[in-house]
């Protein structure tokens, strides 16, 4: 669902660094990520960790629902 709703790309900041994030995707480990860039810099960030802006991105409803769900787990 976040794949197919979740506008990308947006911009985000991280530990005080502004990133874009591109996409997201899933890890090795089955954890939804969200794929950021900073100039060349890349990173993978757990989507559950990730600091969404104001105002949220188009499709953002759909992680706070997978927040939802990963703490009733």
């Amino acid at each position: 669902m976040l794949e197919e709703h979740l506008a990308v790309p947006f911009q985000t900041s991280v530990l005080g660094a502004d990133v874009m994030v591109t996409r997201v995707d899933q890890s090795d480990d089955g954890h939804i990520v969200a794929l950021c860039h900073r100039g060349r810099s890349r990173q993978r960030i757990p989507i559950l960790d990730l600091p969404l802006p104001d105002p949220v991105p188009k499709g953002a409803e759909w992680i706070e629902a997978y927040r939802r769900w990963a703490r009733g787990r």
